[in-house]
């Protein structure tokens, strides 16, 4: 008969890829963790491959198109930072700490991505403020359980500097470890970006990035000693796992720029105040989308396309392949959007419309590494790991996998109904 977990801890570290597996096996805590842990290290992730499209994926077991957070953030051209997507209404369907509630057991979550204003017991939603009159703390206690956050804040908010990191994860470390030692979750979400940051800021294979997979040792090391001091193992499940890897780069485009130049958006006072058609980037991808009023206008598909294919004809841009609503929508991405384009080695894209000098590209970004790319290059995918009650311990899975697999594989784990998924459950990995 198959024993249910009567524990499960997820935890997710952002940006690290199945290229770093071999270095985490020489870290310690890694280590001892695979040697009992079953693996696939062929992960695809969304299309676009980005945090919260991703991490949506992994709690619905669907693809994006379908679960309905296409981007991290909304599209709204006339704002320079748009809003994030982070509030757990935003998702079409249900999720593993929805289905985790209605069986009776304690769920928590720290920063997991589009979780605010959730049911879980515990958690710190993971909410970015983008408007002047929002403040940080405020947002995240009226989008949580209040008196929770309160207390963690007061004892652990001099670790935190805004979202600098290590000190973020510090925080949330800690935080977490606390949540173990005091409520002891039966169902885990921890979200750990160190590792995202630092490849942003320095790139892919930086030395600051190697650190940061070192502090993420660490931080393994305590959550499994908590673990261990706070219930018993044998009926305990650890789960680890990626959201999606980086790639560098050093040039960006703006699409938006041309968009304009043809027309086919209006600005006044520096803002986009009308558009027959807008750019909205995923980093490494773009979606165009046609305004809703002129979406079937043959006029306007034709010049969209011709602007797009003259981009696309130019050795100094950086669009390597333009896809069809219906090529975008078979990899899981926005099945509303007219186009989508995927960024040339080294490239990725931005919103504006202003066409910026190198100085000031390099200013506006700052970025040596993103991601956002389309999924399915080899040296571009990520993990997932499972070690302890009812998996098969050693088992190593060669097969390609996508991140709505493991939402299929971590219900059928603590048999939770999700409905009607994209994923198939991995059998490999489990007794």
């Amino acid at each position: 008969m198959k024993q249910i977990p009567k524990r499960v801890m997820i935890v997710s570290f952002d940006a690290v890829g199945a290229k770093d597996l071999e270095y985490l096996q020489t870290l310690p805590n890694f280590q001892r963790f695979f040697e009992q842990a079953a693996l696939c290290s062929h992960v695809n992730s969304v299309c676009p491959s980005l945090t919260y499209p991703a991490h949506t994926s992994i709690v619905t077991g669907r693809m994006p198109k379908n679960h309905g957070i296409v981007n991290n953030t909304k599209i709204q051209p006339n704002r320079k930072d748009p809003d994030w997507l982070y509030h757990r209404k935003w998702i079409r369907s249900t999720t593993l700490y929805d289905e985790a509630k209605k069986k009776g057991m304690t769920t928590a979550g720290l920063l997991w991505p589009v979780a605010a204003g959730s049911r879980m017991d515990y958690y710190v939603p993971e909410i970015m403020v983008t408007r002047k009159w929002q403040n940080q703390i405020l947002m995240n206690a009226t989008n949580g359980p209040l008196f929770y956050q309160l207390d963690l804040n007061k004892r652990f908010g001099q670790l935190r500097n805004g979202i600098a990191q290590p000190q973020l994860d510090n925080f949330i470390q800690a935080c977490a470890l606390d949540t173990i030692y005091k409520y002891n979750p039966q169902l885990f979400l921890l979200h750990l970006t160190d590792v995202d940051a630092n490849r942003h800021l320095y790139g892919v294979e930086s030395k600051e990035a190697k650190e940061a997979l070192k502090r993420h040792d660490k931080r393994l090391g305590e959550i499994v000693r908590a673990l261990e001091e706070t219930g018993e193992m044998e009926s305990t499940t650890v789960v680890l796992l990626g959201d999606h890897y980086q790639k560098d780069v050093d040039k960006v485009a703006f699409v938006n720029h041309a968009l304009w130049k043809a027309g086919l958006l209006t600005v006044r006072n520096g803002r986009i105040k009308s558009w027959k058609a807008y750019a909205k980037n995923c980093d490494g991808s773009c979606y165009i989308y046609l305004h809703p009023s002129v979406e079937n206008n043959a006029e306007v598909q034709k010049c969209t396309r011709k602007v797009l294919e003259t981009l696309k004809g130019r050795e100094d841009f950086g669009i390597e392949r333009i896809l069809t609503r219906e090529e975008a929508a078979n990899m899981g991405a926005d099945e509303n959007c007219f186009l989508m384009l995927e960024a040339k080695e080294g490239w990725f894209f931005l919103d504006e419309w202003e066409q910026l000098t190198a100085a000031e590209k390099d200013c506006a970004h700052g970025m040596k590494g993103t991601h956002g790319y389309l999924p399915g290059e080899a040296d571009y995918q990520t993990f997932f790991a499972m070690s302890g009650c009812s998996v098969r311990a050693g088992a190593r899975v060669e097969k390609n996998i996508a991140l709505w697999d493991e939402g299929a594989t971590l219900a059928a784990l603590l048999e939770l109904d999700l409905g009607k998924t994209d994923g198939s459950v991995i059998r490999e990995m489990l007794q």
